[in-house]
């Protein structure tokens, strides 16, 4: 297979940034790649050919055995606030393979998970276990077709080898793609171990790379900042509306390109509880669903920090637009919370009360700790039983408000189910088949998981093929906890 037949076609710009954001660093060789499963339909949007990866050759790459002709392999260097204590960080088990330019121009990072020590290592190993990497693959894809911006899975390769964590598992790389693995921890490393030429030139790579049409703008780096805050607020809104919860949103795992990145302990939630929290590490419940929003807020204000230096040369004026710009950011997080809350409640157009209405079904959901997911599906179709919720006075009385405002829109009824329809999943990743999928695919069986994943490619679609893949966890698998895998 030559690279030409593969259909690589691979840069690396981020080799023209200052040598302090990178390492450049080689995969580690593993024993006996093999391609576990691999994304076909990713692999055409990214102008790959998709036979060729069906054989050693495509294993080898996938593996981190050889590197796509232009590869320039690297590790980044970044910093971030984990858990509230800033510390130095960087890629301590992966390396950026370089930029893969799709046959439209696009620029998409390719990036190896699991592929070894690296100078940032901190320790680790470097390496990763098959099971945290198809939990990645699956939970990415489910975010795809939900609609939400994301990193993508291309391939999980197995190694040979074993890694040793909580057990001993089978070791696997992930190759991950995203826009670009920028972060906001990257724009704190550039401010505190860097000089201000070094937080400029970062600063214009990303603009160039995301944010092009803010060329010309009279305070490019403030407007930037107002980009980044746009793009999480959005972002943020659409985890909640689906019920996921990240895990562990530090700021080295928020991307200035506003997608979704970094698996780890996340999962999906069953029982609508603001306080719901899944990650092993997390015990204070710092980044429980219904924090969020505020932890979003707190690391863009991070952000912001570091980007003083290029938003005023007068320290005082600076943090002045700094605070302005976050001062947006509740507000912008509200209205697209709002926004998305109304489409999933048939709601067309905005009315003063539709917050309260809002508001008022999600605390009768918290107090009746009902099926979140399932409790808009029943919504949408109008199939009021199965839950002691349907039955209780109040929501009797917050279902007639409801009918009555939809009853003052133009749009018809139909128009607000397939509205509803459009925006209630009617499946996500449920926690108990995420891991009944993976429990399968580490003993040799991708069936179930290769089956799970179709289902969840249209989590719009409500077909009868979906039916049992609605059901929540039972009560044997709660409680339900997640861990990170490093």
């Amino acid at each position: 297979m030559t690279d030409n037949q593969a259909g690589w076609k691979m840069d690396n710009s981020y080799l023209q940034l200052p040598n302090i954001f990178y390492r450049q660093q080689k995969p580690t060789k593993v024993k006996a790649p093999e391609v576990v499963i691999f994304n076909e339909s990713l692999a055409e949007e990214l102008g790959l050919n998709c036979e060729p990866f069906q054989n050693d050759k495509g294993a080898a790459i996938f593996g981190g055995n050889e590197i796509p002709n232009g590869g320039v392999p690297l590790a980044q260097a970044y910093a971030g606030h984990q858990f509230g204590h800033f510390t130095m960080l960087g890629d301590g088990r992966a390396v950026l393979l370089g930029e893969q330019i799709t046959p439209d121009g696009k620029r998409y990072d390719i990036q190896l998970k699991g592929s070894g020590r690296t100078p940032y290592s901190r320790g680790g190993d470097g390496r990763a276990g098959l099971g945290p990497m198809l939990r990645e693959f699956i939970i990415s894809e489910a975010m795809t077709g939900l609609g939400i911006p994301t990193t993508r899975s291309l391939a999980v390769t197995s190694t040979g080898e074993e890694v040793i964590r909580e057990t001993i598992q089978a070791g696997a790389v992930l190759t991950r793609v995203a826009a670009s693995h920028l972060r906001v921890g990257t724009f704190q490393f550039a401010a505190n171990w860097g000089k201000k030429e070094d937080l400029k030139e970062l600063a214009d790579y990303a603009i160039k790379r995301h944010y092009p049409e803010l060329d010309g703008e009279e305070n490019l780096y403030l407007s930037f900042l107002k980009k980044v805050i746009t793009k999480q607020a959005a972002l943020i809104a659409k985890w909640q509306h689906v019920g996921f919860i990240h895990g562990v949103m530090n700021t080295d795992n928020m991307s200035i390109s506003g997608e979704t990145i970094d698996y780890g302990p996340c999962a999906f939630m069953d029982n609508y509880d603001p306080a719901t929290v899944f990650s092993s590490i997390d015990q204070e419940g710092r980044y429980a669903y219904g924090n969020q929003p505020y932890i979003a807020g707190w690391n863009l204000s991070r952000l912001a920090e570091a980007l003083l230096p290029l938003l005023h040369e007068n320290e005082e004026e600076a943090v002045k637009l700094a605070e302005e710009a976050l001062s947006a950011y509740p507000d912008t997080f509200e209205m697209e919370f709002l926004t998305g809350m109304r489409q999933k409640l048939g709601l067309f157009h905005e009315e003063k009360e539709d917050k309260t209405l809002i508001s008022e079904l999600l605390n009768l959901m918290n107090n009746n700790k009902t099926d979140y997911t399932n409790t808009f599906k029943a919504l949408t179709f109008g199939k009021l039983e199965g839950s002691e919720l349907f039955k209780t006075e109040a929501f009797i009385q917050w279902h007639e408000k409801w009918q009555q405002r939809l009853g003052r829109q133009e749009e018809s009824e139909e128009d607000a189910q397939e509205l509803m329809q459009n925006n209630n999943p009617a499946v996500i990743p449920r926690n108990h088949r995420v891991e009944e999928a993976l429990e399968a695919a580490t003993k040799g069986d991708m069936s179930v998981m290769l089956n799970l994943l179709e289902i969840l490619a249209n989590p719009y679609e409500h077909s009868a093929e979906q039916a049992e893949f609605c059901q929540p966890a039972p009560p044997s698998s709660n409680p339900y906890r997640t861990f990170c895998g490093t």
